[in-house]
């Protein structure tokens, strides 16, 4: 198990001079984070479908080990709302497995005003391609039950942990693999600490993926570091 962390996207321009060299290039940024971090959230891939082309660049510039989990397109999470969207899915998938082997979790994100809704839930998820990963960030708090839990782990798919101003979600380990999203304005090094206890004591048995929120400060690049370094520390710690 190894527990990854990065931020959502990285292609930000507020970021030259804050996390990337004044001088480097925008063709530059991607290499430059990957040097810094062994995964990252594509959030552009939730707006428009990207094109095979791109994510084939993009996967020539960072290391054999890094990995993407890309938030999946909003035609359908949002448009169609999880219903009738295997066309939607299906070419999503189609894209996204072109990152072959760097390709991590796609993360189904759903709208806040999308409560409850087992039957959908559990038909959605038949549906879905087997052997790919998938999370699920649920907004709205009705969602939060033993049985979402329990069709989750029927199909293997991890509940995103999501830590927000307005919603944290519970702790529950639904896979084998994890997905968190630290979503606050600050973090400060209690709050770290206390991230970087649960996330490694949750029992997760295969890779973990953490990813802090853009801002123009790229406060996130720095609170990812430094839950690195804690989770380095603690690891190191807890070796016989």
């Amino acid at each position: 198990m190894k527990i990854r962390i990065g931020t959502s996207g990285y292609d930000y321009n507020p970021w030259k001079g804050r996390f990337y060299p004044a001088t480097l290039p925008r063709s530059g940024r991607l290499g430059y984070y990957a040097t810094h971090f062994d995964t990252c959230e594509i959030n552009a891939s939730f707006y428009k479908l990207p094109s095979a082309e791109m994510l084939q660049r993009m996967a020539t510039q960072v290391p054999p080990d890094f990995r993407f989990s890309m938030k999946a397109w909003q035609r359908i999470t949002h448009h169609r709302r999880l219903r009738g969207a295997s066309d939607a899915v299906a070419s999503f998938v189609d894209v996204a497995q072109t990152f072959g082997p760097r390709l991590a979790p796609i993360l189904y994100q759903l709208p806040p005003n999308l409560p409850l809704d087992l039957p959908l839930l559990r038909d959605f998820l038949a549906a879905l391609p087997r052997g790919l990963a998938a999370a699920f960030e649920f907004r709205h708090a009705s969602w939060f039950s033993d049985e979402t839990w329990a069709l989750l782990r029927k199909a293997n798919a991890a509940l995103c942990v999501a830590d927000t101003e307005d919603l944290e979600t519970p702790l529950v380990r639904t896979a084998k693999f994890g997905y968190f999203r630290l979503r606050r304005d600050r973090y400060g090094p209690a709050a770290l600490r206390k991230w970087a206890q649960r996330i490694q004591g949750a029992g997760f048995t295969k890779d973990v993926f953490v990813y802090f929120r853009h801002e123009d400060t790229a406060k996130g690049t720095k609170y990812a570091k430094r839950l690195a370094a804690l989770v380095i520390s603690q690891a190191s710690a807890d070796s016989p």
